[in-house]
């Protein structure tokens, strides 16, 4: 066993089989915070040996979000490193060796049972309620020919791991102790296609890559037995193992891509979630937060990292947490970065493009100070600024906007046109205080009363960001054109 003070080697291993799952950012991280405290190396690798789910452009998906949340790694299929290739497809002639070593020495047998033969199989255990369930051995000391002459037989053989009566059925894990786990059955290791599955590859392929620490989801734990039998049987000294708490929806079910968009990693990137937020948001995923509040840089988070701090009760997925926190981290952006960010994700959602007016852009940098505060993410930005980009004759006034005016609005908007007019100074607070004296003073209204009809017709709505602020980014030719037209 290794000591766990050492510098590490950890890796994350997701598969190309679809929009990159929020478990392998969560994963990534722990895994990133371990290496960087220790002093050791975060390594990436593609575990593509499962031919039918594979997605082309899956890989490079991975390879951009994790980049995009602040994840980088030190080795991988794209950086190259002294392990390399770090795809398993790349190394096939590396797994066939050791399967060839397990049937000789015992440990491991073909199977030529068929489809159909195991589905009747799995059928029969089924409805029969047998306690042990699992492949029946039907092939285990037989050669090809002799199974041949037996129903379900199939031209191409798996390979299945021989598993012993004494196989383990618990292990030490460095978050949670001392683990049970269920009796493994005979696994495939190698499959008909000559790829390996999972279970042969990753231990393959830690003890090639010299892993120390095998940081991965709890669902695996009952595979765990496997490869420690396969870590014997080869003569390898063994990882130590760390099965992080699941990801749970608010329900407690496990998150899914299925059932819930934000199991999607690209989702948060679409959403206009900022990478620390989100950084922020998985690190409180099973850790005890720092504060009240949660806030804490990865940094900071990677400083104190301690593996027995992890709590092992599923956390809840509560994206009302991140909404919060997203927005704590917007605040915290200076304006001319935070314009810069949502530019880049206008442009990332295609929202903007390079044909998008440079003059969309000037207001956007004009209009951050006064919808700053009322983000929750980047995505809201552009609603927030919409009727500032509207042309004066085409502005939408939303019907709700519309049913608060009260009867004497046209004769506030003709007040208000006459106090502007003839403006000199066009500022916020030029723009108030004209306005103020016309509307308040000169009609006797309440300000609520007074501004109104003014909002409505500048905004097009009953909520906007502050009128005034709106007024002077607009300029005083399309604020006086906006009012007219609806006077």
């Amino acid at each position: 066993m290794t000591d766990h003070l050492t510098p590490a080697r950890v890796r994350v291993a997701p598969s190309p089989t679809g929009d990159p799952h929020v478990g392998t950012a969560y994963m990534s991280l722990f895994n990133l915070a371990f290496a960087r405290k220790t002093g050791g190396r975060f390594v990436l690798r593609i575990e593509d040996t499962d031919r039918a789910r594979y997605v082309a452009g899956s890989e490079q998906q991975i390879f951009e979000t994790l980049r995009w949340l602040g994840l980088p790694w030190d080795e991988g299929p794209d950086i190259g490193g002294p392990y390399a290739p770090y795809r398993q497809s790349e190394r096939l002639d590396t797994y066939r060796p050791y399967v060839d070593q397990l049937i000789a020495d015992g440990h491991a047998y073909y199977c030529w049972c068929s489809p159909q033969r195991l589905a009747d199989m799995r059928a029969q255990q089924a409805a029969s309620k047998q306690a042990v369930t699992g492949y029946d051995r039907m092939c285990w000391g037989m050669t090809r020919e002799e199974r041949a002459t037996l129903p379900g037989f199939s031209e191409q053989p798996v390979v299945r791991m021989r598993i012993p009566d004494d196989a383990p059925t618990s292990f030490s894990d460095v978050i949670r102790g001392e683990v049970n786990t269920p009796r493994p059955d005979d696994q495939v290791i190698l499959k008909a296609d000559g790829f390996p599955t999972y279970h042969l590859a990753v231990v393959v392929d830690d003890h090639l890559m010299g892993i120390t620490h095998v940081v991965r989801g709890e669902e695996w734990i009952s595979s765990t037995p496997k490869h420690l039998l396969l870590y014997r049987w080869l003569g390898w000294d063994e990882p130590l193992f760390a099965h992080m708490p699941l990801l749970r929806n608010t329900d407690k079910s496990k998150i899914s891509k299925r059932k819930n968009p934000a199991a999607r990693l690209l989702w948060f990137r679409e959403q206009g979630y900022l990478p620390e937020a989100l950084r922020n948001f998985l690190q409180l995923m099973g850790y005890p937060a720092p504060d009240d509040e949660g806030v804490q840089s990865f940094d900071d988070f990677t400083d104190g990292f301690e593996w027995a701090k992890v709590n092992t009760v599923g956390p809840v997925f509560d994206l009302k947490k991140l909404d919060w926190l997203n927005g704590y981290y917007i605040r915290a952006l200076d304006d001319d970065e935070l314009a810069r960010r949502i530019g880049e994700h206008l442009t990332y959602t295609r929202e903007w493009d390079d044909a998008t007016p440079a003059r969309h852009r000037e207001v956007l940098r004009a209009a951050v100070p006064i919808i700053k505060e009322r983000l929750t993410t980047l995505g809201d930005a552009l609603g927030k600024i919409a009727f500032l980009l509207a042309p004066d004759d085409a502005l939408t006034v939303d019907d709700d906007a519309r049913a608060q005016l009260r009867d004497d609005a046209p004769q506030v908007l003709q007040a208000a046109i006459a106090a502007l007019e003839p403006a000199d100074e066009w500022t916020a607070d030029a723009i108030h205080a004209r306005l103020q004296s016309a509307l308040v003073d000169g009609l006797g209204l309440k300000p609520k009363f007074a501004f109104t009809p003014v909002r409505v017709a500048v905004t097009g709505a009953r909520v906007s960001p502050p009128l005034f602020e709106s007024m002077e980014i607009l300029g005083k030719d399309s604020s006086l054109a906006r009012l007219r037209r609806f006077s």
